[in-house]
């Protein structure tokens, strides 16, 4: 992008700036519904509960009610942050040994057993009684809308929804694939059992999920095919309040999630990343990629062996993990002439991720600020909708294992490892930047990209997420075409098995506050069909 006229090599396009409210989400639709939020009245948590909702509709590859939902929230009255878990639990008839004894040595990605409850909309209903100023029904209104009188289906999306077609079941493709096929982009999609359920829930609140027929609808037909969730388990579901986690990078502080999700590897991989002079070596250079691959093998050995059920982490291994000794220890296990065989992993963890999640990120001008994701998991989570219904069901039961004595082995109402991460940069003590990266394994490894772009290379809040990322896994780093061919051609050198980045490295949006001025910043990623907006 050297021809623009600015001659920012990296950014696609300019930051969204305003003063009173900004929004960004992965679809323009939804971003308009948070902004016209915001242009209302509304404040930030409101436009996020709004949009997500939105986003449920739109997007349904990636995520919606039948999803789970984190957040951190800046309280500007309090000036502290909050998170919230409104991740869902295993049913009550959860059985690992009896999964195994039919032959399944590890969580299936597919059908009814990796679904857990369904968090969502008690966590919109929780952010918005405590942190929002609008009812639910008001928050669902463009959700209803959109999904009863029919949205014209965007190009990412459109292509996303093709892809993953082969998944749903019979009940979920009379739902998603009308005529037999994904709509093409620019055609009209309507979801009008969707548009009843939201309706319902607008009109009754989430007791209507948890406590009420729609709950009860999913649990039977769960039941019916053999699943663990039972009305009980709806009824049992809470959005709990959560002190977020952080560490320090070059004087900015990241707050993230504690487990169940895997907040602590972007910490741990930043811990480790502070002891290099990256900014020395360039943006994207050789030396950097390995390393940051190499922290990211570090910190999954880690989060493999320890991250489960958040009664199951203790206190004492969580600070540990993100201390800066610990980092300092992990650092000389790096070799920075060649890729190491293995690092020390524990028990390892046996899930498949895809990775499809909706993040998005927003700010008003009273000073309220959200990061939040929404996710289904797997691309169209479990590929399975309760009849009459609408709500594609999420897997996020995935993230269990099977193996003996692990931490995070199914059993009944236990939540699972979650990749779902939102993050919070803050500088001086001011909410700095709420920021977050798509994706399922890849999240914590591009947070830690992220914050390097904005913190060693000054980069804005659009350019951060436009930049050439690179994601490692199991096969190899994936990086994608901005890289030049001689940082590759060193990162083969050093043992790298580079892959195509492309469809690899999420999809980011962002939302920074200049402290000085009060100016609100929104960045979109161009890998998405999203857009920030604002007033």
């Amino acid at each position: 992008m050297s021809d623009r006229p600015t001659g920012n090599p990296r950014g696609t396009r300019s930051p969204v700036l305003a003063r009173d409210g900004v929004i960004a989400t992965s679809q323009p639709l939804a971003s308009a519904a948070g902004l016209q939020v915001l242009q209302s009245g509304g404040n930030a948590v409101d436009a996020a509960i709004t949009a997500a909702a939105v986003l449920g509709v739109v997007e349904p590859t990636m995520t919606g009610v039948g999803g789970d939902v984190f957040a951190i929230v800046y309280d500007p009255r309090t000036k502290r942050l909050r998170g919230l878990n409104s991740s869902g639990r295993a049913g009550s008839r959860a059985n690992a040994d009896a999964l195994i004894r039919q032959g399944i040595t590890t969580m299936p990605a597919d059908g009814v057993y990796p679904i857990t409850v369904p968090g969502a909309v008690a966590g919109w209903s929780e952010l918005l009684e405590q942190c929002g100023s609008i009812t639910l029904a008001r928050a669902l209104e463009p959700a209803i809308r959109y999904a009863r009188d029919g949205f014209p289906v965007s190009e990412v999306i459109a292509a996303q929804w093709a892809a993953a077609a082969s998944r749903l079941d019979p009940a979920a493709a009379a739902c998603f694939l009308p005529g037999g096929r994904a709509p093409r982009p620019g055609e009209i999609f309507r979801n009008p059992d969707l548009a009843r359920t939201l309706e319902q829930i607008a009109r009754d609140g989430s007791a209507v999920v948890y406590r009420g027929p729609i709950g009860e609808a999913i649990a039977r037909d769960n039941q019916k095919q053999g699943g663990f969730l039972t009305v009980e388990d709806f009824a049992a579901h809470r959005a709990d309040w959560v002190d977020p986690i952080s560490a320090t990078y070059r004087g900015y502080e990241l707050y993230e999630l504690p487990p169940n999700t895997q907040g602590f590897v972007a910490l741990e991989m930043l811990n480790i990343i502070e002891g290099y002079d990256v900014a020395a070596r360039g943006h994207n250079s050789a030396d950097y990629l390995h390393r940051l691959a190499e922290a990211k093998r570090i910190a999954f050995a880690d989060r493999a062996a320890h991250l489960a059920d958040p009664s199951l982490v203790p206190p004492s291994t969580l600070a540990a993990l993100i201390s800066k000794d610990y980092a300092a220890t992990r650092r000389r296990e790096i070799h920075d002439a060649r890729v190491s065989a293995a690092y020390s992993s524990g028990v390892a963890f046996d899930g498949r991720d895809r990775g499809d999640t909706v993040y998005l990120a927003a700010a008003d001008g009273r000073g309220n600020v959200i990061s939040f994701i929404n996710s289904l998991f797997s691309d169209f989570g479990s590929g399975i909708v309760t009849p009459g219904t609408g709500v594609m069901l999420h897997n996020r039961g995935l993230g269990f294992t099977l193996e003996q004595d692990h931490p995070n082995r199914l059993a009944p109402g236990k939540r699972p490892l979650h990749t779902l991460v939102p993050a919070f940069l803050m500088k001086d003590g001011e909410p700095f930047m709420a920021f977050g990266v798509m994706g399922g394994d890849n999240q914590a490894q591009a947070h830690a990209q992220i914050v390097v772009n904005v913190v060693d290379f000054g980069m804005n809040v659009q350019e951060a997420g436009d930049a050439p990322r690179v994601r490692h896994l199991e096969e190899g780093l994936a990086v994608e075409s901005g890289i030049s061919p001689a940082v590759l051609k060193s990162l083969q050198q050093r043992g790298n098995v580079l892959l195509d980045g492309r469809g690899a490295v999420g999809g980011y949006q962002a939302v920074m506050i200049d402290g000085k001025t009060g100016v609100l910043m929104g960045g979109s990623d161009p890998r998405k069909d999203g857009l920030a907006l604002g007033y």
